[in-house]
């Protein structure tokens, strides 16, 4: 398998359900970069809760936040391509009061909520930057939103729907996602390819949730986690291990470490 670039997921994915890399991903990683493969996070968290992992690894790519809404650079965290999405913000806000849901709105600046969790808890404690506004969101003053998270706690299609005249909308079994139309971790990987040269053909890319598909399905070799649900696997070409027995590395391990061969007179 011929490859130039891998784009790898975050949760469910790359980490363990306690926010930890292995050994084994890290080392299968490592293995990837002495090699010359271009390796890149692709993340629906926001760049603070990104960077921390990126730093850890080591990579200097950028990398792709919100499910493709934001690029930032590696060094400097700066925000190398932002795709903001626009709503009727009375509709959104009139729809979610009515319901029992928390509201987190990601925007250029940071973070708003309608209610802190253990979620928004562990990404202040990571990111070290906490939300910068909590409470009736009708109220809040923001700008520059790049995704909106609707949490009901249980899948809600027919809910969803209702947005998707006005943006992505990426379901989830306790809510759903909107960021801007045609915006997904693929349209930002597009971007990467044409700025490094890259034939997609020549990328892989692994996730396991829903805002994984579109990469899934468009680049070269598509894989999916033993922890995704079918609807991804079937978008994939490869499913390997669960995240919790490193099916990052076990795929890397297989099917892209090339041993080294000494040169023979």
């Amino acid at each position: 398998m011929n490859v130039r670039a891998i784009f790898i997921d975050m949760d469910g994915t790359l980490l363990t359900a306690s926010n930890n890399i292995s050994r084994r991903n890290l080392e299968a990683i490592y293995m990837l970069i002495n090699q010359g493969v271009k390796v890149f996070l692709a993340t629906g968290r926001h760049y603070e809760v990104t960077a921390p992992y990126h730093k850890e690894i080591g990579l200097r790519t950028p990398m792709i936040c919100l499910n493709g809404a934001a690029i930032h650079e590696a060094l400097t965290g700066k925000a190398l391509q932002m795709r903001p999405v626009s709503l009727n913000e009375e509709r959104f806000h009139h729809l979610t009061t009515e319901r029992p849901c928390n509201v987190i709105i990601h925007t250029a600046d940071g973070l708003y909520c309608k209610e802190t969790n253990e979620e928004i808890d562990y990404w202040t404690q990571v990111g070290q930057i906490p939300p910068l506004y909590i409470g009736d969101l009708r109220q809040a003053n923001y700008q520059d939103v790049l995704k909106y998270s609707v949490r009901t706690g249980t899948a809600v299609p027919e809910f969803s729907a209702l947005f998707k005249q006005e943006a992505e909308v990426i379901d989830w079994h306790d809510g759903f996602e909107l960021v801007a139309p045609k915006v997904s971790k693929w349209s930002a990987i597009r971007s990467l390819l044409h700025a490094y040269r890259i034939n997609p053909k020549e990328t892989v890319a692994i996730g396991d949730g829903p805002n994984d598909i579109e990469m899934l399905r468009h680049v070269g070799t598509g894989v999916a986690m033993g922890n995704a649900n079918d609807h991804v696997k079937a978008a994939a070409d490869f499913v390997t291990g669960h995240h919790q027995n490193d099916g990052l590395a076990e795929f890397i391990e297989r099917y892209l470490y090339k041993p080294y061969e000494p040169y023979v007179m």
